[in-house]
């Protein structure tokens, strides 16, 4: 399988040299990298954190303004000498669909170049079945596609799948997700990038959300159960091990339902729950000392300051167990993730962007 990111280069197919290549290449990408970081930014601030001279950073934004993938705001007056013209990512300029397939659903996205959500839906897990893999689910696809004028399909970067380590069912998983992938692209004509989908959701979050401009970071993903990814110097790190902890949504699940509570909305991406009450409280306060074990073991090595809470659960939820971490734990200070309603799949949708625009670790 392809797993993002690779490292290819984007434009290495122009120019005379591979060196010369490479060198324009990454510095395209650092450059688009800085504008991912910041929603707006200067020719001269890219010299001054690049380190590029004024010349090369002009022929770079020049190239990328061509190409449509960088664009120019309104000229800022006030300030000695000419007035200052931000450059942002021209939100146009990419697409990509990310695909994440969960504990019972598959949620489908299309984004832009800067993260916002053009298509989205929810369908039912695909299941195996003779010759395809899941019809309706390759039909969603195209239909994301269709949405683009015929213009800007070509500037569709490809589709990240977000798949998790296991599924149940004792199916053939690689066998299985290589076919899955093979049939996207032999149907549609889309290259697709495989990741995990912790991962993946801690890409996203790293690249469009409350993560953008944090470098070191706890990561936390609360679906059917905790994950946890470590971030230092925007590197994602996956550990060697599947540790993943049975005090997510499906433990609250088992508590609502020996109550005899309804535990559908739990699943849906509607963004509300009904109020649980005491329940909720109470499974909390074992997901809150779950993260708390999972940094204390972490602490032993780096210090961490920053935890993310990135879940599909109502916003309300996330803030409410951050509030409650950083009481138990003063020294840290705990972000729900702001990527919605599918950070998963968004985050599966950053992969065509992170490998084929951005530099190593963004």
């Amino acid at each position: 399988m392809r797993f993002a990111p690779p490292n290819p280069l984007r434009i290495a197919d122009r120019a005379s040299g591979l060196n010369a290549v490479s060198v324009r290449s990454y510095n395209e990408r650092l450059v688009l990298s800085l504008l991912l970081q910041n929603s707006s930014t200067t020719r001269l601030e890219i010299g001054e954190q690049t380190g590029l001279s004024a010349q090369t950073v002009s022929v770079l934004v020049r190239s990328l303004e061509q190409e449509g993938l960088v664009a120019k705001g309104e000229a800022q007056k006030g300030r000695v000498g000419p007035p200052t013209v931000p450059l942002t990512l021209n939100p146009e300029g990419a697409y990509s669909i990310g695909i994440s397939v969960g504990n019972r659903h598959t949620d489908i996205v299309l984004i832009d170049f800067v993260g916002k959500i053009r298509f989205h839906k929810t369908l039912p897990n695909p299941q195996l079945a003779h010759g395809s893999n899941h019809s309706e689910f390759l039909e969603t696809i195209a239909s994301a596609v269709k949405l683009l004028p015929d213009a800007e399909r070509e500037r569709l970067a490809g589709v990240g799948l977000a798949l998790p380590r296991r599924l149940s069912g004792g199916m053939d998983e690689e066998a299985y997700f290589k076919a899955l992938q093979a049939e996207i692209e032999e149907q549609l004509g889309i290259a697709v990038f495989v990741q995990n989908d912790i991962t993946a959701a801690a890409s996203g979050e790293s690249m469009f959300g409350a993560a953008k401009t944090l470098s070191d970071y706890m990561f936390f993903y609360l679906g059917a159960d905790l994950h946890g990814r470590l971030v230092l110097n925007h590197q994602i790190y996956n550990g060697n091990s599947e540790v993943s902890f049975d005090v997510g949504i499906a433990a609250l699940e088992r508590d609502l339902s020996a109550q005899g509570k309804e535990v559908d909305p739990l699943w849906d991406r509607s963004g509300s729950w009904p109020d649980y009450g005491a329940l909720v409280s109470d499974w909390e306060e074992r997901l809150i000392a779950q993260m708390r074990a999972s940094l204390h073991g972490v602490g032993q090595f780096v210090e961490i300051e920053t935890v993310i809470l990135s879940s599909y659960a109502p916003e309300s939820i996330c803030r409410d167990i951050c509030r409650k971490l950083e009481a138990a734990a003063p020294q840290i200070k705990a972000i729900a993730g702001n990527i919605v309603p599918a950070p998963k799949a968004i985050g599966a949708a950053s992969l065509p962007f992170s490998s084929r625009f951005m530099v190593s670790g963004n």
